[in-house]
């Protein structure tokens, strides 16, 4: 961020740029009052909205959040108003999943870091501060002491589960459940987050009060601790019916889609819903990969992604190609049945994929390693009769679609690059041709 003691030249007199903008302002704040502080305030805010992800490392540096640190500590800034700037600013950096580690190796941050432990030492805490410190942490930072973790989790669950029905506190639950989303993989021990999480989530399915963005993380909070602790997938799967609540989810962002928008498309952002559907489908490819139990409602979630892959083929290359990884892991998890994929419409996406003219060498080793896997389940006979005479039955309604649809013939045209994607992507893909096939 150009600071406030650079000169500009009048040479030439340009629209000035976001970055621009906001300096400008920025450079106001210390030779204003309070109340004059906070509408400059609500300016700034409105322009990092409309921030793209270069914009915003060049913006908010730890020059910029020194600086911040140094007018609190001169009395030149309330920390009040400072909270009201960083914690829109942390909101939309995780919203727009901006990497920006500038806030880590900052003065601010060792600042926040010693308020949040004496707050929480304090008989009397302010526990409004205590919210706002560790969501001003957690949304602006991307490593974090894992003392101050042990604080900010229950703190914030505790603001998560605020049940007013008005627009001001479902923001604030919002934000408390993005900030604790962005905690990320950390391990932390299930006493301190699960019964709280548990009842966010089993609130909502009843009342419905969350937002979208506010129930996505909370969800996405609890799939992170799923990939370090096995045993939340009871809970996970039967209890808060994760597949059913995921596959309303993608087809309700999907509904919101503008495939055809033009608006920040210059400038490289990605719409709210759009944002968030790659983020959903990300943690569906994690979830995936890692789950055990098997259901009904987890069946139906392949057909949710499948309905996202095929309207964001020819719109977004980023979410089809994080449906395909989806669909990739659910083919070569062994609870995944083929009959499923089926049923989802995985397969018959897949075939057609498999017929595209401009197909990438990418795209095409995630169908080849989809199609090795039906072929595999597809080839493994059970003593159970009644299954037995199941996977027979799947086992022609797959060959007679891959015939239909001229499989065997495309296998055969991509077998002599088979070595070539195995090099180039190290996976387990098999060079027998006969692997591929589904014969009866």
């Amino acid at each position: 961020m150009k600071m406030c003691d650079e000169d500009k030249s009048n040479d030439d007199i340009q629209e000035p740029t976001l970055e621009d903008k906001f300096s400008k302002l920025f450079c106001e704040l210390e030779h204003c009052n309070e109340d004059e502080q906070r509408k400059i305030i609500e300016e700034m805010n409105g322009l990092v909205k409309e921030v793209n992800e270069e914009e915003h490392k060049s913006i908010f540096t730890t020059r910029m959040f020194d600086k911040i640190y140094k007018m609190i500590e001169e009395k030149k800034m309330t920390m009040e108003n400072a909270i009201l700037l960083l914690k829109h600013v942390g909101h939309c950096k995780v919203l727009k999943n901006v990497w920006n580690p500038c806030f880590d190796s900052s003065s601010l941050n060792k600042r926040f870091e010693k308020m949040i432990f004496e707050e929480e030492k304090k008989e009397e805490k302010n526990e409004k501060l205590l919210v706002d410190l560790c969501e001003c942490y957690l949304l602006l930072g991307n490593q974090f002491n894992s003392e101050l973790i042990l604080i900010c989790v229950p703190c914030l669950l505790k603001a998560a589960l605020n049940k007013e029905e008005n627009e001001k506190a479902q923001k604030d639950v919002e934000i408390a459940l993005l900030a604790l989303n962005n905690v990320g993989y950390c391990e932390i021990e299930q006493e301190l987050y699960l019964n709280e999480t548990k009842e966010i989530i089993e609130y909502h399915q009843e009342h419905r009060n969350l937002t979208q963005l506010a129930h996505h993380s909370a969800w996405d909070f609890l799939l992170f601790r799923f990939l370090d602790d096995y045993s939340l997938e009871g809970e996970i799967v039967n209890e808060l019916h994760f597949g059913r609540e995921a596959a309303r989810e993608l087809e309700e962002l999907l509904k919101y889609v503008d495939w055809n928008r033009k608006k920040g498309e210059e400038r490289g952002m990605l719409a709210k819903e759009e944002l968030m559907l790659v983020r959903s489908v990300e943690a569906l490819g994690s979830y995936f990969l890692r789950c055990k139990l098997w259901n009904e409602e987890n069946a139906g979630l392949i057909n949710s992604i499948v309905q996202v892959y095929r309207a964001a083929k020819e719109n977004d290359i980023v979410i089809s190609d994080l449906c395909l990884y989806s669909l990739r892991n659910a083919a070569e998890n062994p609870v995944v049945k083929v009959k499923d994929l089926l049923k989802g419409g995985a397969v018959y996406a897949i075939l057609e994929e498999m017929h595209q003219p401009t197909l990438d060498d990418e795209t095409l080793f995630d169908c080849l390693i989809i199609f090795m896997n039906v072929s595999m389940k597809l080839k493994e006979k059970t003593e159970n009769k009644m299954e037995e005479v199941k996977r027979k039955s799947t086992k022609m309604e797959t060959f007679e679609k891959m015939e239909e649809e001229g499989y065997e013939d495309t296998i055969t045209t991509f077998h002599k690059i088979f070595g070539f994607l195995y090099n180039k992507y190290y996976g387990d893909l098999s060079l027998k041709i006969s692997d591929y096939f589904v014969n009866v």
